[in-house]
């Protein structure tokens, strides 16, 4: 329309020229106002139809969310809710970038942009399989955990973030000073490692639930240490709430 020339191709590469770059700017600006129009005419016309995208760190986001959007599908059964699992860094970065609307993590974040809300409770136990040594005890001195070969979630994991937390609060020193055999990505990763003799770790309780009650895996504390913590409902306080963002907003507050 303009006449002007958009993109440069530099070899094998295709880039913006600085009119390019002026276009996608505005182009930017006009797809987030069509997004605000919409928004508020769903709003105004009180309809709850179309997706929403949210995040959800490993535990929230395989043994808790699922369970809670199956509820709230119920009430909104026009709603898609798309779920994106990953760490809790990689959540939070996804949701200050716009490409979740809200995030569920199991550590409070230290980004000053992003809103947090206490949801649910849990609490980290130390994982054995049933033929471990330690099988029949109900509780371990913290000295010993560095004697076993362990398993420990991947750099990012809000789980990982805690049990530092923890071992530096009681005094424990640096979790890298373990055993450490090997690092997972995943909660499931670390049960089937520790099911397969592979060593110990520390997971969530809400995580364990199925593996304990079939007595497949034991849990234990810590001696002197209780490892509480909190699910924390995240979202971006730069960017304005969606009429369906808000009724999973509202949703979650009811049901924490």
């Amino acid at each position: 329309m303009v006449g002007a020339r958009l993109f440069d191709r530099m070899g094998r590469q295709v880039v913006p020229t600085a009119a390019g770059k002026l276009l996608y700017k505005h182009a930017c600006l006009l797809l987030e106002m069509k997004k605000t129009v919409c928004n508020e005419m769903q709003d105004f016309l009180g309809m709850k139809k179309g997706e929403i995208y949210i995040g959800g760190s490993t535990i929230p986001g395989e043994y808790i969310l699922p369970k809670v959007i199956g509820r709230f599908r119920e009430k909104n059964p026009f709603v898609s809710v798309i779920l994106n699992i990953a760490d809790t860094s990689e959540i939070e970065n996804r949701v200050l970038k716009g490409d979740l609307e809200l995030g569920v993590v199991g550590s409070k974040s230290s980004q000053g942009k992003l809103i947090c809300l206490e949801l649910w409770n849990d609490e980290l136990v130390l994982a054995v399989y049933k033929g471990h040594k330690w099988a029949d005890k109900n509780e371990i001195e913290i000295n010993n955990l560095y004697k076993e070969p362990f398993i420990l979630r991947e750099t990012g994991s809000g789980t990982l973030k805690i049990i530092k937390e923890y071992f530096k609060g009681a005094g424990a020193g640096n979790i890298d000073s373990l055993n450490v055999v090997a690092r997972f990505g995943s909660s499931t990763a670390v049960k089937e490692g520790i099911k397969s003799g592979l060593g110990i770790s520390i997971l969530s309780s809400i995580a364990l639930e199925t593996e304990i009650k079939s007595e497949i895996l034991k849990a234990l504390k810590i001696k002197g240490i209780s490892m509480l913590r909190k699910f924390y409902l995240i979202r971006d306080k730069r960017r304005s709430v969606s009429p369906l963002c808000q009724a999973m907003l509202d949703f979650l507050k009811q049901n924490n």
